[in-house]
C-alpha cells in the first residue's frame, strides 16, 4: 500500500491533510483528526492543506535557506506570530525539524522509519527497512528548497567534531536516562539523528561509543546468542536424521555449507521474526553469500518470539531472488509452494534406496 502511495496511519502534519478516496481514486472527504476510513476498499492519501498553512511551511524553508535561522529561532518566530502546530501546540526545535526534513512535504510516501513496541520509546529502524514511494502525492515544497535545506542541516552537523557530537549525546542521556532517534530529533539544540548515522554509520554505533545500550540492544544481543546456539543444534539434528535414512552429511568449516551424500549442497539459514506495531509479522530470509555454490537453501523460520522453529522453506537456487525474500503473516502466498511444516520431505531427499539388479 505504501508503494502505491497510500497513507498508513499517523497524523498528516502541519500544512497537509488526510483525504479519503475510493478504489477508483475519487476523492470522498477530508478526514478530521481522529477519523478513520470505514470501508475496506477506501484508501487514505495526503493532500495540501489550507493555503495559509502551506505558506507558513514555505516561510520556514525560506528562513532556513535565506536567513540561516536555527530550528529554535524558527520555532520562536512561529510562536510569536501565533501560529500553532497541527496538534494545536506551540512550536519547538523538534516540530520545526520534522517540517524541514520530512519527505512528505515533497510528495514522497515513507513508512516504517521507526517502530513502537510494548510501551517503550520509539526506535529508529535502519534505512533498509523503510518503504518508500516517490511522488506519491502533491508536494507543497519545491524540490530544490527541500534538497538545499538538507544540505544546510547536514553541513551544520558536519561542523561539529566527533567528540562534540558525542558530548551532545552524553548530555541528553544524562538528562533523560535513555536515547532514541525520535528523542534526539525532538530535543532543542541537538544535532539530528541522521547526523549521527552519517558520521558513525548508525545510531547504535554512536550509542556504543558513549557506553549506552538500549533495551533493544540487549534483546538483540540475547537473540543473536540464541541463534548462534540454534544453528549447530539444527545441523546436528539434520545429520542424525539423514544418517537414519542411510545418507551422510559433511559440513564445510569455512562456508558452513552442508553436502548431503556427496550429491546435494545445502545452505542453512535462520529467519528471525521482526514483529511490527500494527500486528504484522515479517521475516527476512537473507541468502548466504555462498548461495550460488548451494543447490538448495534450507530456511528455518522462527516463531514470533524467536524461541522455536515455526516452519521451513526449501528454496532451490534457480528460484532465488538476488539477495533476500521477505515473508509476512499476511502476504506470504508467493512462496507457499516451498514451505513445509517439518523436515521429513528434506530428510527423504537424502534417503538411500537399494536398487536390485535383475539378471536375465
Amino acid at each position: 500500500m505504501i508503494a502505491l502511495g497510500v497513507r498508513q496511519g499517523g497524523a498528516a502534519g502541519f500544512g497537509l491533510r488526510r483525504v479519503l478516496v475510493d478504489e477508483r481514486g475519487n476523492t470522498k472527504a477530508e478526514l478530521k483528526r481522529g477519523e478513520h476510513k470505514s470501508l475496506q476498499t477506501d484508501r487514505v492519501i495526503l493532500m495540501p492543506g489550507p493555503d495559509e498553512e502551506v505558506a507558513w511551511v514555505n516561510k520556514m524553508y525560506r528562513w532556513l535557506l535565506e536567513e540561516d535561522l536555527s530550528f529554535r529561532e524558527i520555532a520562536d518566530r512561529l510562536n510569536e506570530e501565533g501560529v500553532t502546530t497541527d496538534l494545536d501546540g506551540t512550536w519547538n526545535s523538534g516540530t520545526v525539524r520534522t517540517v524541514l526534513t520530512n519527505e512528505k512535504y515533497i510528495g514522497n510516501n515513507v513508512y516504517n522509519r521507526s517502530s513502537f513496541k510494548l510501551k517503550k520509546l520509539h526506535v529508529e529502524n535502519p534505512p533498509e527497512m523503510w518503504v518508500r514511494k516517490e511522488g506519491a502525492f502533491e508536494g507543497i515544497v519545491p524540490l530544490e528548497f527541500f534538497l538545499a535545506a538538507q544540505e544546510i542541516i547536514t553541513a551544520r552537523s558536519a561542523r561539529l567534531s566527533d567528540e562534540e557530537l558525542l558530548d551532545h549525546l552524553k548530555r541528553l542521556y544524562a538528562d533523560v536516562g535513555q536515547l532514541s532517534g525520535v528523542l534526539i530529533d525532538q530535543t532543542s539544540d541537538m544535532p539530528s539523528s541522521s547526523a549521527y548515522r552519517n558520521r558513525f554509520g548508525s545510531l547504535a554505533r554512536a550509542y556504543e561509543m558513549i557506553g549506552y545500550r538500549s533495551d533493544r540492544d540487549q534483546e538483540r544481543i540475547a537473540l543473536n546468542k540464541r541463534l548462534r546456539a540454534m544453528h549447530p543444534e539444527i545441523i546436528a539434528r539434520t545429520e542424525a536424521a539423514i544418517a537414519d535414512v542411510g545418507g551422510t552429511v559433511a559440513r564445510d568449516p569455512k562456508t558452513d555449507l552442508l553436502t548431503i551424500s556427496d550429491e546435494l549442497v545445502v545452505s542453512l539459514v535462520l529467519a528471525r521474526c521482526q514483529p511490527m506495531a500494527d500486528g504484522r509479522l515479517p521475516w527476512r530470509i537473507r541468502f548466504d553469500p555462498m548461495r550460488y555454490q548451494a543447490d538448495v537453501t534450507l530456511a528455518v523460520r522462527l516463531d514470533p518470539e524467536n524461541h522455536d522453529e515455526l516452519d521451513y522453506y526449501l528454496l532451490p537456487w534457480l528460484d532465488l531472488p538476488r539477495q533476500e525474500i521477505r515473508l509476512c503473516n499476511r502476504s506470504s502466498i508467493a512462496f507457499e509452494a516451498f514451505r513445509f511444516e517439518d523436515l521429513d520431505f528434506f530428510y527423504g531427499m537424502a534417503a538411500r534406496v537399494r536398487i536390485r539388479r535383475k539378471w536375465g
